[in-house]
């Protein structure tokens, strides 16, 4: 059992750390939306759409990247 679990948290860091800008970027726009709504008082709602729009742009980014690299 220990041996499987070991392998599963080995898959989820490999799987983290082989796209270390997807990460990044998305650890910074729900950064930045947690300060947009607390620090700026926006609705939750704002907070959502920028979260959304944030993370399809960050993903569209990465992989026109990505495919450009091959």
């Amino acid at each position: 059992m220990m041996e499987i679990l070991k392998e599963v948290v080995a898959e989820l860091v490999k799987m983290f750390v082989a796209d270390a800008r997807l990460s990044v970027a998305v650890l910074i726009l729900v950064g930045a939306v947690a300060l947009l709504l607390d620090v700026g008082h926006a609705a939750p709602l704002i907070g959502g759409a920028v979260l959304l729009g944030g993370c399809l742009a960050i993903l569209a980014a990465v992989t026109a990247a990505t495919a450009r690299r091959r």
